[in-house]
């Protein structure tokens, strides 16, 4: 059975997330503290842990980097709606998603399937192919339908690494350091402009993004078969 481990320093939603998943056959361990969450990690090694980034004592972004020294669990931050700081830091510290409080079910179940998918990924493969368009990673080619799709090379870099984490959210800060360098991370104009080009070539509508997804405020994410989002 799959191990979750749940991590909240309130009782009632601590309860609820245990019976849930319990209810769907899940095994559950479930901590009120950062420092019993770590504990239980190490004994219990779960599947995938549910972490609230305001803990006492430890807080989450402290747990985050304490399993990510030797664990690459996914890990979902339960956070509230105004800690958007908080989300990103989490975010760069290792953790693989999200849920904004107040959160129903079924979104917390749907995020732990996809972050269980991408926790045993299939072998990568040098050619993505989605329902709109096709990107060979070997050749750094692009093409829509029978036509091939000029991206420049800044908009390659952008796009080649959101597609190498299916369906993972990657920050603002991440992109822009991996695509022009640590001094750039507060340059967020320059991903907007670049991923509106990249959306008008290769999103069938592309001011209803379906693969390239804006997280508001926080990054992107790179989703093969999605619904359509809003920027």
């Amino acid at each position: 059975m799959t191990r979750i481990l749940v991590v909240d320093d309130e009782p009632q939603i601590r309860k609820a997330l245990s019976v849930n998943l319990r209810a769907r056959g899940y095994d559950v361990d479930a901590a009120a503290s950062g420092e019993e969450a770590l504990s239980l990690a190490a004994a219990n090694h779960p599947d995938l842990v549910l972490l609230d980034i305001g803990l006492p004592g430890i807080d989450g972004i402290e747990v985050v980097e304490g399993l990510r020294g030797w664990t690459r669990v996914p890990i979902i931050m339960l956070s509230v709606r105004d800690a958007e700081d908080d989300k990103v830091r989490a975010l760069d510290a290792g953790a693989d998603d999200y849920v904004t409080k107040p959160f129903g079910m079924n979104e917390v179940l749907a995020r732990m399937r996809a972050a269980l998918r991408r926790h045993h990924p299939t072998p990568e493969e040098p050619v993505v192919h989605t329902t709109g368009f096709q990107l060979d990673l070997a050749q750094k080619s692009a093409t829509v339908g029978d036509a091939t799709v000029h991206l420049t090379p800044t908009e390659w870099a952008i796009v080649e690494v959101l597609v190498r984490h299916p369906g993972r959210l990657v920050t603002q800060r991440h992109l822009l350091q991996e695509v022009w360098g640590p001094q750039y991370e507060h340059e967020t104009n320059y991903l907007r402009v670049h991923l509106a080009a990249i959306r008008k070539k290769l999103e069938p509508t592309p001011g209803r993004p379906r693969f390239f997804v804006t997280e508001p405020g926080i990054g992107y994410r790179f989703e093969p078969e999605t619904q359509p989002d809003a920027d």
